[in-house]
């Protein structure tokens, strides 16, 4: 007998950006995105118990490039390994940690569940002076793509890759970035 899954490993995302004094300035709704190859590897290593895993690094985000402005974002597929940008700056995620901008949990239906699910929800908060551009390598705030990274055998790999129209953060402003992963 052929086992044929119903559901196949998904994500989404959500984006609101809020003005300084907390109000939504826009809402971008929720859109798929791309479980990468790594993620699968990741998977696996958990069911096996090695390699050594640190499960999830945290959210990188990225400018990708300036041409996507005028011919669109590429889509994201699953076989991306990193992001564009080759200097991301990476919101971390540190379990335990009361002050964290990235928090995990498990989803029931859309409900935040205290026992293990199919579903973790990710949520990322980019708020003042975040990410610390403008640099020597990001003349300006504007983010173009972002993903999730965890560590595998000592090596920092990604798991969930998006690209988006531009997103034109100032300083003052807060990115919500909510990520749903079905598994």
């Amino acid at each position: 007998m052929t086992e044929r899954p119903t559901l196949a490993l998904r994500g989404e995302y959500r984006d609101v950006l809020r003005a300084p004094d907390g109000a939504v300035v826009w809402d971008r709704g929720w859109k798929n995105n791309a479980i990468v190859g790594d993620c699968r590897r990741l998977l696996a290593a958990f069911m096996r118990g090695g390699p050594a895993t640190d499960g999830l690094l945290g959210l990188q985000v990225g400018a990708g490039l300036d041409a996507w402005d005028t011919t669109g974002p590429p889509p994201a597929t699953s076989g991306q390994t990193a992001l564009v940008d080759p200097h991301p700056f990476t919101l971390p995620y540190t379990p335990g940690d009361a002050g964290n901008k990235v928090t995990i949990d498990f989803l029931d239906g859309g409900t935040v569940s205290g026992a293990p699910t199919n579903k973790l929800q990710i949520q990322a908060n980019l708020g003042n002076q975040q990410p610390t551009w403008p640099d020597s390598f990001h003349p300006t705030g504007n983010l173009r793509e972002f993903g999730l990274v965890a560590r595998l055998a000592d090596a920092t790999i990604l798991i969930n890759y998006v690209t988006h129209p531009v997103i034109a953060k100032d300083p003052a402003s807060t990115l919500e970035r909510t990520i749903w992963l079905t598994f």
